[in-house]
């Protein structure tokens, strides 16, 4: 249906009835008018499996759902770093929504991973804003191919999960424009979205659903956003506010209260009727984008989605450590699987994205034919060490070959609605890990977990497999891993750290009472350990493979550019190993002589690369002006600084295997302003400056700037560093108390106005 269409039929409403299309009829429809033909449409949670739920509906997976395939969480397919397989899972999820009439699914979930504790972070993509809005635009751009809508969420700043639903977020322009709204921002710009879910929290005092800065300024005027907005449920708190601010439709319904309150703005002129109408329109737009497109021939083939899952889940499993090439093992070595997940794996997490799956694949089902014994390890309901069974398990391990130890974190360490205590894992795992370690040198650990976990132990085992929260194939895809037939290819889109201290946020996360203070600002997950120069275990981008891989011939297509040039980068990528392999090639762009604060370099391009043995291929980037940009708060808006910049390229952030230089000018100098509290050294930097200070230099004592004098002492106690140091950071305003009396304040500042113009 045309604009113009929609037009009509909102002119034909009654106030009440556009009021009332502004809020859902129940907890998944929207509203429906019989007496204008305009249908209702379905939404349902998502964003790795369908949870839709046909009659008792929630939103914290309380209620059973239709059964449905669980793919691997957005914490496992961020590791996957490979957009064209997860726009394929995208594709799969929207043709099981137009087989099940839903209009649009609820996600992907973008928000920063800024803490381990986290109770919601198997959702989340990646503590890096640029893989995170990556992967979630393949996500979209899959799902959306199928005429079926995806709602990206929580915007904004919804980092926590402790009071979510009144804690401010209270962050910089700065870091939101950097970390938290660059992860939502080129999925949304590039992609579309037929709709954006609003988040819970205050983001520096004012609520996500009334947040006009947000919700209008940034989504619409900034990033050309046509969509609409819906609330998180239960997220509208000023109804009328929120409409005027952006937030178009309420989720679920409000009874008829809200509506009423919209009805009653509108009559006194609180509220323009231009403004519900333009949101009526956006929702209709969605309405008929989907019905007029349904696909009734559309069909949900479990059995199919469930190997589409298990292929996803194959390059989501990291592997982090593989000391003598104990890995991969052979189907014919004795091997003992222990630990609960083994038989019954944690493949996803709890709450709104849970899913009912149809089916799950264990790793021992998996391993059915191989020479496999299992015993159970521990418990999970209580963190308890029950001396029997690791006794059991030791005894096991001592008579295999190896021991695979399937461990992580249960349901009941994190989920929706609640954050983590700890980054520690369950001690009766961690004790179980220990003693099998000390019997069996040949231990490996198989992680279950949506966040990073302290390892112990990680030192006394051959082997560490994260396996993440890989959806209901995660059996299968790991016992393909462990034995060979896939050869791992993800890499870790977070940095474990060794310890919760380390992280960055610790001080502050998750806050005080309804504040949340970002003070750690852009300096999140690598950003900050890089800075520190503070190790971690596992750094942001790492992962092993059965292959090696060596990378030469890089070339930049100039030396120097224009900011509004593009930069062409390649290089060529070589599989020196015996085994078929894929490699996830990294660049990252270091500003080397800002003089802005500045990670020491950050993410700007991924590409997944499949090569045979012997096989070499041409990685080739193209980097724009935000691949060198920081977000300057003076000009609200991003700046390149004329200069170097360093493009380094390797197999994750610390392990840099080629790298190169290019010079940026600027298109725009930024204009500097003075005060009487600036400093000589900040005018002598300013050629503009100094053509109206020169005679102020030369008539003051306290601006000559001091030089050796013959026959000084060279220990006296006023060196000439300490005069020069003096020197460069005296404020403008030091003449009236050090200078020779031939300057007065009002000469200063007729002095600071010229140069200011």
């Amino acid at each position: 249906m045309t604009i113009e269409a929609i037009r009509d039929l909102i002119r034909q409403m009654t106030l009440e009835e556009k009021a009332g299309f502004c809020s859902g009829s129940d907890f998944w429809h929207t509203k429906s008018c019989e007496r204008l033909g305009i249908p209702a449409i379905m939404v349902s949670d998502g964003p790795h499996g369908l949870r839709k739920q046909a009659n008792l509906a929630d939103h914290l997976g309380v209620n059973e759902s239709i059964e449905a395939v669980c793919f691997p969480a957005g914490c496992a397919t961020a590791a996957s770093f490979n957009r064209e397989l997860i726009e394929e899972m995208g594709q799969t999820l929207g043709n099981e929504c137009q087989a099940e009439g839903v209009s649009v699914i609820l996600g992907p979930a973008v928000n920063i991973k800024r803490s381990p504790l986290c109770g919601r972070n198997f959702e989340y993509y990646s503590e890096d804003p640029f893989l995170a809005t990556e992967m979630a635009g393949s996500l979209i751009k899959g799902v959306q191919s199928k005429n079926v809508g995806t709602s990206i969420k929580h915007f904004l700043a919804n980092n926590q999960e402790t009071r979510r639903m009144s804690a401010s977020s209270e962050i910089d322009e700065r870091t939101l424009r950097e970390i938290y709204l660059a992860a939502f921002e080129g999925a949304i710009s590039k992609q579309k979205p037929w709709t954006v879910m609003c988040s819970y929290n205050k983001i520096n005092g004012v609520y996500a659903a009334e947040n006009e800065e947000f919700l209008t300024k940034v989504l619409r005027n900034d990033w050309d956003f046509d969509g609409f907005v819906v609330s998180d449920w239960g997220a509208v708190n000023k109804r009328v506010e929120d409409l005027a601010a952006g937030l178009d439709l309420e989720m679920p319904s409000s009874n008829g209260q809200n509506d009423k309150l919209i009805v009653k703005a509108v009559q006194e002129g609180a509220l323009e009727e231009a403004v519900l109408d333009k949101a009526v329109e956006r929702i209709l737009s969605i309405v008929y984008r989907f019905t007029e497109r349904r696909d009734y021939n559309a069909t949900f083939d479990r059995e199919r989605d469930h190997e589409k899952a298990r292929q996803v889940a194959e390059e989501t499993i990291v592997l982090l450590k593989n000391e003598d090439n104990l890995l991969p093992l052979s189907d014919n070595d004795d091997v003992v699987f222990i630990g609960k997940y083994a038989k019954a794996p944690r493949y996803q997490g709890g709450g709104s994205s849970h899913i009912n799956s149809f089916k799950v694949t264990s790793a021992l089902e998996a391993a059915a034919g191989k020479n496999v014994k299992f015993v159970q390890g521990f418990h999970d309901e209580l963190d308890v060490i029950e001396e029997d069974l690791i006794k059991e398990a030791v005894e096991a391990a001592k008579k295999a070959k190896a021991a695979v130890i399937f461990a992580g974190l249960p349901d009941a360490f994190e989920s929706e609605g609640f954050d983590r205590k700890h980054m520690g894992m369950p001690e009766c795992q961690n004790e179980l890990i220990r003693q099998v370690a000390e019997a069996q040198q040949n231990t490996i650990v198989v992680l279950h977990n949506g966040s990073p976990v302290e390892m112990p132990w990680a030192d006394k085992v051959k082997g560490i497999v994260e396996a993440y929260l890989s959806g209901q194939a995660v059996g299968a895809a790991v016992t393909d891993i462990l034995y060979g037939k896939v050869n791992p290819s993800a890499k870790l889109p977070e940095s474990f750290p060794y310890q919760l201290e380390d992280n960055p946020s610790f001080l502050f996360y998750p806050g005080v009472r309804d504040l949340s203070e970002y003070r750690e600002g852009i300096f999140v997950g690598y950003r900050y350990y890089e800075k520190k120069k503070l190790k971690v275990r596992y750094p942001f981008g790492y992962g092993l493979s059965y292959t090696t891989f060596a990378y030469s011939d890089l070339k930049l297509d100039k030396k120097k550019m224009q900011e509004e040039e593009t930069l062409s980068v390649s290089l060529a990528v070589t599989n020196t190993g015996n085994l078929a392999g894929k490699e996830v090639v990294q660049l990252y762009v270091a500003d080397k002589v800002s003089t802005e604060i500045r990670p020491i370099k950050e993410l700007k391009g991924f590409a997944k690369v499949s090569l045979q043995p012997g096989e070499t291929k041409t990685v080739t980037f193209t980097l724009g002006k935000r691949a060198f940009a920081y977000w300057n708060t003076q000009i609200h808006d991003w700046h390149v600084e004329s200069g170097e910049f360093e493009i380094q390229i390797g197999s994750s952030s610390v392990d840099i295997r080629v790298k190169d230089v290019v010079e940026v000018s600027s298109a725009v100098k930024l204009p500097r302003f003075y005060t009487l509290d600036s400093t000589i050294g900040d005018l002598l930097e300013d050629e503009n400056a100094m053509k109206y200070v020169d005679d102020l230099l030369k008539n003051n004592p306290i601006f000559q700037e001091p030089v050796e004098e013959e026959g000084a002492a060279s220990k006296s106690a006023i060196t000439l560093e300490m005069k020069k140091a003096m020197f460069q950071d005296m404020p403008i305003r030091g003449a009236l108390s050090f200078g020779d009396g031939s300057v007065s304040a009002e000469d200063l500042q007729k002095t600071v106005d010229k140069i200011n113009g």
